[in-house]
């Protein structure tokens, strides 16, 4: 049994003990006044209040409920407001600002109330934002170097970089990820830093920059070892994979539970992301048919993309719909951390061995 000391509405001190039972539950709209539509059939024990026998009341939880109803529970008699979360009165701004993203990224209401209750922005949502100045760092520095903003990536000594990925130089293997600090142009760098602001931000406030940033710097690779693999010949730039990663997690997350999410227009939103995405793939892939800067090299690939979106639907999809719940206990995150792994290390060797097997001719290096 387990025995935890929390602090009421009113600022008394309560208790709550968690055990198993087997007897049925007679006080559903107890816990019901905690907010959430979940099952209440199978559920274990949990006792509120004084030892068992002396009048307490005995609530039924169950093995499938999140780990934040678990430690809401473990907070004592304290209880969520019955009524939603966007009902509540007399916010400040930063209140509203926490109620606003949890409406944004999280399906569940006792999830939303948890987590509402719970944020302390400490530490504030730092890997998303020092990523995204220092890709507008970078972007502003060769911008001078090069006296060009727009289409950078048509400069002729725009591949000189070192961070760029290109084919020639694909031993180097830092290239497979600090492509992502180069832009082909002010239009590129611009749709990415929104999508990162707008979704990485509030999903980070959420998941925490661990989750986030895995899944992310997991789409940054994925994109530059698909270009290697299905687009040989083509070098790589721009942060696409890992924001393609983040929103395409989101997006899904938002179809899987839809009647959950509450945020607002959701729908045209989606179409508005999706039309916004699809706008920056095409001219992803115009600009890779468009003919080269720097003959015989073509410019850079739009595969990474791609690359980007099927970490989003497997990965990114696990760690969003999980959350504050242990990413080791569920198996699709270790199916989906296999066939990551497979793919990587198929990478690896196709880019060992396929180049030279296929003989295929590559542009100089820069």
């Amino acid at each position: 049994m387990i025995l935890s000391w929390a602090r009421s509405v009113h600022g008394a001190p309560s208790f709550a003990c968690i055990y198993r039972t087997s007897k049925p539950l007679r006080a559903r709209s107890k816990l019901r006044s905690y907010g959430g539509d979940e099952n209440w059939e199978s559920l274990e024990g949990v006792h509120l209040g004084g030892p068992p026998g002396a009048g307490s009341q005995i609530l039924k939880m169950s093995n499938k409920r999140s780990n934040s109803f678990r430690q809401a529970i473990l907070q004592g008699n304290r209880r969520l407001c019955s009524k939603a979360l966007l009902e509540e009165k007399g916010l400040n701004f930063s209140q509203r600002l926490i109620r606003h993203v949890a409406y944004e990224t999280l399906p569940r209401e006792i999830d939303r109330k948890w987590y509402y209750d719970s944020y302390t922005c400490c530490p504030p949502p730092w890997f998303m934002i020092t990523v995204t100045l220092l890709e507008v760092a970078f972007f502003l520095y060769n911008g001078v170097s090069l006296d060009q903003f727009v289409l950078q990536v048509t400069h002729p000594q725009y591949l000189k970089n070192s961070l760029v990925y290109h084919p020639q130089l694909r031993a180097q293997a830092w290239r497979y990820l600090t492509y992502i600090f180069m832009h082909a142009g002010i239009e590129h760098l611009g749709l990415n830093v929104v999508l990162q602001l707008l979704v990485g931000v509030p999903l980070e406030m959420v998941h925490g920059a661990t989750r986030i940033g895995l899944v992310y710097v997991a789409g940054v690779v994925a994109g530059s070892l698909a270009v290697s693999v299905a687009d040989m010949t083509a070098p790589v730039v721009g942060s696409s994979g890992g924001v393609y990663a983040l929103v395409s997690a989101h997006l899904a997350n938002i179809v899987m539970n839809w009647s959950g999410m509450k945020c607002q227009f959701k729908l045209l939103r989606m179409a508005v992301a999706l039309i916004c995405m699809s706008m920056e793939f095409g001219r992803a892939v115009w600009l890779r048919f468009h003919p080269s800067a720097y003959p015989p090299c073509p410019h850079p690939s739009f595969v990474a993309h791609l690359g980007g979106v099927a970490v989003g639907i497997t990965l990114g999809v696990v760690v969003l719909r999980n959350y504050e719940q242990r990413l080791q206990d569920q198996s699709l995150w270790w199916i989906f951390v296999a066939m990551y792994t497979i793919f990587v290390l198929f990478a690896v060797l196709w880019n060992i061995f396929a180049y030279t097997l296929l003989d295929l001719k590559l542009p100089p290096p820069p």
